[in-house]
């Protein structure tokens, strides 16, 4: 069923970030682009920033800051960044997917369903950098103007509720609900689990793992 994903759009938006290269290379964020609702990695006017750090920005606080950033960066605005995501959705084959937004903020247009958030998420894991950053817990980086170090903490407790969890990404909206993408390794299983507004998702993906 096409609904809403909410954030765990940015598993698209951080990949196609961490494939555009040059990592660590510091740039002057958009000022513009920087100033949006709802979750944020703290972006200031004027920070700089690495893509790497955007990476972490997506994935653990969940930063529309960084998506929109990316946005910005890649395509020049989220118009023709959609356009790139929806671009990659068609090679990994995600059939009922169209994307609006780099963020997840809602747009009665931007949907995807929990079996192609799923095959989006093996393309991600695929990517070293991607899946140590969906990983962490927390981590400190270092950006701003001038640049600090600082601690971004990662918003999926599955990381630490569920011992074989390694990734990858929560989203809310009123509109989506509680949405989970998680992955799972065990025995030299690796299991994807999604639910789109599942407002128990937590348990409902531990024991969907349990069982898987």
């Amino acid at each position: 069923k096409e609904r809403p994903m909410a954030s765990t759009t940015k598993i698209m938006t951080t990949l196609l970030l961490l494939e555009s290269g040059n990592l660590d290379e510091e740039f002057k964020v958009d000022n513009d682009a920087i100033q949006v609702e709802g979750s944020s990695m703290g972006l200031c006017e004027d920070d700089v920033v690495t893509k790497l750090s955007l990476c972490y920005g997506m994935i653990l606080p969940s930063g529309n800051d960084a998506a929109n950033q990316t946005a910005v960066l890649l395509a020049g605005d989220a118009v023709k960044f959609a356009e790139m995501m929806n671009e990659r959705a068609e090679k990994i084959g995600l059939k009922n997917t169209n994307f609006v937004t780099p963020s997840g903020l809602h747009d009665d247009k931007h949907y995807s369903t929990a079996y192609d958030m799923a095959l989006l998420t093996r393309e991600a894991l695929n990517n070293s950098y991607f899946r140590e950053i969906c990983g962490k817990q927390r981590v400190k980086i270092r950006f701003g103007n001038p640049p600090y170090e600082r601690w971004l903490v990662n918003t999926n407790k599955l990381l630490y509720l569920y011992e074989y969890c390694i990734g990858v990404k929560t989203g809310f909206t009123d509109e989506a609900g509680r949405c989970l993408v998680s992955a799972a390794e065990k025995d030299g299983v690796t299991l994807i689990c999604v639910t789109l507004n599942a407002p128990n998702d937590w348990n409902d993906h531990i024991k969907l793992y349990d069982y898987g």
